[in-house]
This record gives C-alpha cells, structure tokens and sequence, in this order.
C-alpha cells in the first residue's frame, strides 16, 4: 500500500489517540448488565420474537437475494409495511436497511434546488453529514431553541421555494425531546414540511407504543415520519411513513438508498412484525420505564453527577474530560457492566458522557451497581 496514504491515515489516528478520543470496537463476553443497548423493551431475547425470527428464515430464506426494485417485496415485507402503516395512520410508506440510508435518502433527493432545510444543531449524523454532501442550502438553530427556528423562519419565508424542518422527537445523545406542540403550530403559522425522526420514541411512547407525535397529538401535521426497526423492534432496518404516495413513489424511482442495495432479510421483517404486536401491549412496562428513567436522574443528581432532566430511557451522565468517561468505562467493564462512552465529536467538547440506555429488563438494584462502580472512580 502506498506508505503516504498509510502515514497520514495514522497520523489522524495518533492525534485522536492523544485527545482520548479513539474508538474500537470491543467484544466483551462476560457482561451481566446491559446500559449500552437500544432495545428499550428488552425484546432480542423474547422467545416469541425469536421464533418468528426462525420461522422467516425457514419459510422464506436468510436473504433477500437482491434489491427491492429486482425482486419486490417478499410477503412478510409488504405486511409489514402495511402493518406500520395502520399502527402509525399514515397513508404510505417505505422500508430502508437502516435509518442512516433512510435519513440519507430524504436529505438527499427531497429538497430541490430552491429549498431550504432547517435542523436542530443536534441532529442524528446521518442528518448531518447529508447535508454537506448535497449541494443543498441548510442552516442549524440552536438546540430544541424553537424561538431560533421561528426567526429563522422568518428571516427565510420569502428567499426559498419550500422549506423543510428536520427534528428529532427524541435526542440520542441527550434523551431530551422538542416542543412537539409548538412545532405544530410554527408549521401550521409558516407551512413548513415537517420531518420528525422518532427512532427512540417509538415502542416508550404513545398509547400504544407510537412514539411522541402520537402522545402528542400532532401526528397529523408530520409530514414524513422516521423510525426504525433497530432498537424497540429488536430488529434491523427502518421505515419512512407519510400520507403522501407522490413521496414514496419519487424515491422509490430516484433514491440510490433504496434502489442499488440489497434488501432486509425476511427474517428481519417476522422479526419486527413479531416485535410490533408486543409493543402494542407493552404500555405497562413502558411506563414504568419511564418512571425508572426519572427516579434514576434524581438519584445521579443526589450524589453529585451531572444529567439532563427527563423520562426517556436515554440518560447522559456528563463528565468534564474524554478521559474520566473511558477510565469509568473500563472500571464498568471489568465488573461485567456494558455502558457507551460518548466522547467529541458526537457531542460537544466538554459534554463527554456515559450514555445509559436504559430497558425494561433493568432494575433498582442493576442501577444501584452502576453508581457503585462510578462513584468508586473518584472522578467527580
């Protein structure tokens, strides 16, 4: 390999190494307490979802063989979909491989030439790094600051032809949420196209398991609807719904995401459908969720620990330095405990944090253990 390419490829890494902030993926087999996972309503290990799982696969086979537009939605594809459709009460849809390809392909082939979008500061890397892909004009308001994006708003009513808002109704990294009924009323004030991603609502909120715009009651005013297959449904993959086939149609004719990739295993698709049917009677366990999620930040914050206020299953615990969060990482790992360490740049420099990802197949007691560990580490 040509030894340029190989000295500056680790030159990047040497530099990353020096600020705390290289990653690698691990494998760690002895782990007793799961923080780290997305599966919020702890369904991977569900034996009914896992043998829709196999079912699938033998019914239908381990692949899907090619792309959609080669060989078409396999059965369990199409009821899904349909399925979601009528769980969620949008009209149309669209399944992706991943919620990345999903985000990518709106950023990507949605706004046209004299649009304008507008993200939270915030907003998911997929999000983001579509943006400077595009040749698309774009500005960021500043964090769940709905009082930027109205002036925003203003400011660019008249300059563009649509105008897009692409928010999260729950943050990855911060666990926090919008002002989902304000954002109603802006789009209602300004007619914006409102695309809500909902991957971390969906399955913890709503009445049943819908996610926020649901809860909320502006489901109606999103345009486009995100979510995904990956964290509540215990699967992979992910879905856009809208009431809009011109929407679903355009992609599907102009969107590489979809159209040049190899499609979502069968068993993927029993597996989510499996998953949908024990979301929608999963709202006891996801209350208390929720309830286990806010005891827990008062019990952090009682002993001294930075967190974000909320009730969602995503709690940061915020550290000044990269360094203090692997160390504590590390002391976790070793006592059979899995928590993320998130360090810059997927959050702000001086915002290192371990983030928990809490799921109904925690406790009290696993919490209690988590605190034990971190507070032994003396790097309050």
């Amino acid at each position: 390999m040509n030894p340029h390419i190989t000295k500056r490829l680790q030159q990047a890494l040497d530099q990353r190494k020096q600020a705390g902030l290289f990653r690698k993926i691990t494998s760690a087999p002895g782990i007793r307490i799961n923080l780290s996972s997305n599966d919020y309503l702890n369904l991977r290990t569900n034996p009914e979802i896992i043998r829709a799982s196999q079912k699938a696969t033998e019914d239908y086979g381990s692949g899907s063989g090619a792309s959609p537009l080669l060989t078409g939605f396999g059965l369990l594809h199409n009821q899904l979909l349909l399925a979601l459709q009528k769980w969620i009460g949008k009209k149309s849809g669209l399944l992706f491989n991943s919620g990345f390809m999903a985000n990518q392909a709106l950023v990507h082939h949605l706004p046209g030439p004299n649009d304008l979008i507008l993200t939270d500061r915030l907003i998911h890397h997929s999000i983001a790094q579509a943006l400077g892909q595009k040749n698309t004009n774009f500005h960021r308001f500043h964090h769940n600051d709905l009082d930027h994006l109205e002036s925003l708003l203003e400011k660019n009513q008249k300059d563009y032809g649509t105008l897009f808002v692409f928010t999260e109704s729950l943050y990855s990294m911060d666990g926090d949420s919008p002002d989902l009924l304000r954002l109603a009323r802006l789009k209602q004030k300004h007619d914006f196209f409102w695309i809500l991603d909902e991957a971390h609502a969906l399955g913890v909120y709503g009445p049943k398991g819908e996610g926020l715009a649901k809860e909320t009651e502006v489901l109606e005013h999103v345009d486009i609807l995100v979510g995904t297959l990956g964290k509540s449904f215990a699967s992979m993959g992910a879905f856009i719904l809208t009431d809009s086939k011109e929407v679903t149609d355009y992609l599907t004719n102009f969107s590489g995401e979809l159209i040049y990739s190899t499609f979502l295993p069968p068993a993927a698709a029993g597996t989510a459908l499996a998953a949908l049917d024990q979301i929608k009677c999963s709202r006891h366990q996801s209350k208390d969720l929720r309830e286990l999620s806010t005891s827990f930040r008062s019990q952090l914050v009682e002993e001294g620990h930075k967190t974000i206020d909320g009730d969602s299953p995503i709690v940061p615990v915020i550290f000044d330095e990269p360094n203090q969060v692997l160390k504590v990482q590390e002391q976790l790992l070793d006592a059979g405990i899995a928590v993320a360490a998130i360090r810059p740049p997927t959050v702000p420099p001086g915002k290192s944090r371990l983030r928990l990802s809490l799921h109904t197949g925690i406790n009290s007691s696993h919490l209690d253990e988590f605190l034990n560990v971190t507070n032994q580490c003396g790097v309050l």
